[in-house]
């Protein structure tokens, strides 16, 4: 008597979980058509039109002040969220060297937790369609061996029906979105070397301007000291002790 009430307990469990295994699944195969058109639109919008090419446009930074990087970075062909992070390390120019690598950082830190919300969701879907998959086509084959037992095969028949959708809906879902998730993330991978190597080379002539705009202002303050009145007469007045 036990046994069969958890039997009776187990089947009740199963049987219930089954819609909501397929209402899951109905959700997933529609998120991923709507990740797919998104994917679509991104490649282009975004993946086609990105022709720039970092060496040259490092070629491009070099030796420029502040105004020439800025309309160098603004004419290129980087994406908006690369341009935007760029001419806004390069606006800082007057803070420290220090500060301004830790702004780097941040700002690259910023665009890979983008990058990584944008394939978390496929990365999940992936992960979870082919469980719900096997879980729709488990449910329904014990009813299924019922009905085989009790000879009755339209029972049998649809019970399988059942079984075999689930399972081609959650491999379908699953497949797409590894898919899409992959070639995402090797489009960000690039992206992310990219503006680190467009951001390093800003810092790298950032310091150099810093440098020569210090070196020019010592010059002026030692020309300013050597022809200053008290100067000259310190000058004079060692020449008369002489």
């Amino acid at each position: 008597m036990v046994s069969e009430a958890v039997k009776d307990i187990l089947r009740a469990i199963s049987s219930g979980l089954q819609i909501p295994t397929i209402i899951i699944l109905i959700i997933l195969i529609l998120a991923m058509v709507v990740i797919l058109g998104s994917f679509i639109a991104e490649y282009f919008t975004e993946r086609k039109s990105l022709t720039v090419n970092i060496t040259e446009l490092v070629d491009q930074i070099q030796g420029k002040n502040t105004t020439e990087m800025i309309a160098v970075i603004d004419g290129s062909n980087l994406l908006k969220r690369q341009k935007a992070a760029a001419l806004e390390l390069i606006k800082r120019i007057n803070y420290s060297d220090n500060t301004r690598e830790a702004l780097a950082r941040q700002m690259l830190s910023d665009e890979e937790s983008v990058y990584a919300r944008r394939t978390k969701i496929t990365d999940i879907i992936a992960r979870v369609a082919p469980m719900f998959g096997l879980m729709g086509t488990l449910i329904p084959l014990g009813p299924g061996l019922i009905a085989l037992a009790q000879g009755d095969t339209k029972t049998l028949s649809d019970s399988l029906l059942v079984a075999f959708d689930t399972t081609v809906a959650g491999l379908v879902s699953a497949a797409v979105a590894y898919i899409i998730s992959g070639v995402r993330k090797n489009w960000y991978e690039k992206y992310m070397v990219g503006l680190e190597t467009i951001m390093e080379s800003i810092l790298e002539e950032q310091t150099k301007t810093r440098k020569k705009a210090y070196q020019r202002l010592k010059a002026q303050q030692e020309q300013a000291g050597k022809a200053s009145p008290y100067a000259r007469q310190e000058g004079n007045y060692a020449g008369h002790k002489e």
